[in-house]
């Protein structure tokens, strides 16, 4: 059997300095530019801008239903 995976509305904001963030791996640091991100369980963690660019499009809230976007 092959599976997709389900798409997913997070919330994320870009950081212009430098963040210690607490995530379930334990402490990371984000730099300037990089996206922290809110998980679907409210887990935040840092991505790089180039691979956030490459795993993420913005999409209006309008879009979803409003249990997607939680």
């Amino acid at each position: 059997m092959k599976f997709r995976k389900k798409p997913v509305v997070i919330d994320a904001t870009q950081t212009d300095v430098e963040l210690q963030i607490l995530t379930t791996e334990g402490v990371m640091t984000a730099s300037p530019g990089d996206w922290i991100i809110t998980g679907v369980r409210g887990e935040r963690y840092p991505c790089k801008p180039d691979i956030f660019a490459l795993t993420y499009d913005a999409v209006s809230v309008e879009a979803f239903p409003a249990e997607a976007v939680e």
